[in-house]
């Protein structure tokens, strides 16, 4: 989300990992904000129930369509999805920003959400490629256990926003 993360707080990131071998920097950097992250900054709108259900919702429009979903974790103040993408990436992240920006900032103060300023997403996101089929469950656990990671829960399945709840529509198969 737009608040969830500073650019103040990225300066002082950078200047944390500038002594970091350069080839160990990125990992570095994504460990930080990671951290930052889980802590919950930000005024976490997602963690009211509708707007999750609107963001997961969002998420399944499209399944089959532009995209694969295997993946899915919505936290407070930011999402973890993994997809196969069918179509340029850039589009299916723009099109779930756009609807569910869109809706979010029109109930913003109805659901008392206090978010700032006049969007709820950050312009960037990050990607990354899965290299193989271990990889592939690498990602999917850490998707799944990240709500775990941050103490917003005790096991993966009783998170409701995620694909490791019960309830939630299987995509695929995961061991």
């Amino acid at each position: 989300m737009a608040d969830s993360l500073p650019q103040e707080v990225l300066k002082q990131f950078e200047l944390e990992i500038a002594s970091v071998a350069e080839d160990r920097r990125e990992l570095c950097r994504r460990k930080l904000i990671e951290k930052y992250m889980d802590s919950g900054m930000g005024c976490c709108a997602l963690q009211h129930p509708v707007v999750a259900d609107i963001v997961q919702n969002s998420f399944f429009a499209f399944d089959g369509v532009k995209y694969r979903l295997i993946a899915w974790c919505i936290m407070p103040n930011h999402v973890h999805i993994l997809i196969e993408p069918l179509i340029e990436l850039g589009k299916i992240v723009q099109s779930w920003k756009s609807f569910t920006g869109r809706w979010v900032m029109k109930h913003n103060a109805e659901l008392e959400l206090g978010v700032p300023g006049k969007s709820l997403w950050m312009r960037e996101y990050w990607d990354r490629y899965i290299r193989n089929e271990g990889h592939l469950q690498t990602v999917i656990e850490y998707i799944h256990q990240n709500p775990v990671k941050a103490h917003l829960c005790q096991f993966p399945e009783t998170w409701r926003w995620s694909s490791a709840y019960p309830g939630a529509p299987s995509f695929i198969s995961v061991q």
